[in-house]
């Protein structure tokens, strides 16, 4: 089945909202199987609205429209939906006593105009709204599927999740079941490349590659009868995309990301780390301590911004600097070395580089960045360059240094057997 993304909003049209619904309903469609070929953002217009609605109900199965469910009089999309089916509006008694018990407990005043979110287009599904006032609804009108949504993400999200998604699964047979596998450090178009001849050949599972920073996430996606066939279905294609990327592979759960593939080597091993940052200014630190667990293992970041603290706080060499600049893979080195010895911890990782907009020379432009990780004793530094503005080159570098202490891990990880003996 086909499915069109419609987002209501004049706010949206002139850029002072981000668009972010559309973002994570067309994820959400294609991790159900559902081809989109189209999104569109229209303003608060009615007439624009409903020539968009008439256009996207000839060519969709299904359209998912998010906004204009308010109580103010620019919000008008299940009015514009309504009479562009022939429906009528009627007021819906459990959406009101829903509203007026939101009010109450609150304590907030409820005026007039909000009853207007009481009222639904007859005969729709209505999809209860426990974040908000204002209900989503689900108009079936022939084979179509209109599905309306609140505007707001944090009440559109958890709609969808817990209503919408069910009522979507049941529109076809089967099971949809998806796996994702994550690689870092390669191009997109160096993994379309390795991975031309599964593209060009797919049926069923289908290939669908999404660009990260720094990732490519590759979600193989089957349909079978249940879920077990989908599993044998997906299994085999998963094993081949594994061992065509190898170590670039840093996992096939979509709920791991790069900074808790990097954890859970860490307490495998029973390795404690620490973080010194410059350029970075605490992002990579940042990174690491969102993951559940790291407390066990993560001793203590340093955000060493200027020469003096790289020599007070990490031990950095005066003439290291002097002879070197503070972006240079010696200072690096002796960052790394430094936070190690100081915290006695197993593993450190540092980061020095130029992330502009000022401050580039010939010799060290802006984006230049060394990176070092001593795991263990044995210290590894790489220089990477960087392009973008300021944000992008601290991201990048991030993510960079993630990527590298993952594979210096791993190195080590292959020598050694998991658990308390280190040596």
């Amino acid at each position: 089945m086909t499915v069109e993304i419609i987002c209501v909003g004049t706010e949206l049209l002139l850029g002072s909202i981000v668009n972010t619904n559309a973002a994570y309903l067309a994820e959400q469609c294609a991790g159900l199987g559902l081809s989109c070929y189209y999104q569109s953002v229209v303003g608060d217009n009615r007439e624009r609205l409903a020539e968009l609605i008439k256009t996207a109900a000839a060519r969709s199965d299904i359209l998912l429209i998010s906004g204009g469910l308010g109580p103010t009089q620019d919000d008008l999309t299940k009015e514009t939906v309504a009479e562009a089916f022939g429906l009528s509006l009627t007021e819906d008694e459990n959406t009101r006593r829903r509203i007026a018990q939101y009010f109450e407990k609150r304590g907030m005043e409820l005026t007039d105009n909000n009853w207007k979110q009481a009222q639904v287009p007859e005969g729709c599904l209505v999809l209860d709204n426990e974040n908000g006032t204002a209900p989503g609804m689900i108009v079936k009108s022939g084979e179509r599927h209109i599905v309306l949504m609140p505007g707001p993400p944090g009440e559109l999200c958890p709609m969808f999740e817990s209503k919408v998604r069910p009522y979507l699964e049941k529109l076809e047979p089967g099971v949809i079941l998806s796996q994702t596998v994550k690689i870092y450090g390669v191009s997109e178009s160096l993994v379309e490349t390795k991975i031309e001849d599964l593209l060009a050949g797919q049926k069923n599972p289908t290939i669908a590659p999404y660009a990260r920073l720094g990732e490519v996430h590759l979600r193989v996606t089957a349909k079978a009868a249940d879920e077990k066939e989908a599993k044998k279905l997906i299994k085999p294609v998963v094993r081949e995309l594994k061992a065509r990327f190898g170590g670039d592979v840093y996992s096939t759960d979509a709920d791991t990301t790069l900074e808790k593939s990097v954890v859970d080597l860490l307490l495998a091993a029973n390795l404690t780390v620490t973080t010194a940052e410059s350029c970075t200014g605490g992002m990579l630190a940042s990174r690491l301590i969102n993951v559940a667990g790291i407390s066990e293992i993560y001793k203590s970041g340093y955000v060493t911004y200027s020469n003096k603290a790289k020599r007070h706080m990490l031990g950095v060499k005066k003439t290291t600097l002097t002879k070197y600049g503070a972006v240079s893979e010696k200072v690096a080195g002796e960052m790394a070395k430094g936070a190690a010895l100081f915290t006695k911890s197993d593993v450190a990782v540092a980061v020095t580089g130029i992330a502009g907009p000022d401050g580039g020379t010939k010799e060290k432009p802006v984006g230049l960045v060394y990176i070092s990780c001593q795991v263990c004793g044995k210290l590894t530094v790489k220089e990477y360059r960087f392009s973008g503005e300021r944000r992008k080159i601290r991201e990048s570098a991030t993510a960079c240094a993630l990527m590298q202490l993952r594979r210096c891990l791993l190195e080590y990880c292959g020598t050694k057997t998991f658990g308390k003996d280190k040596g």
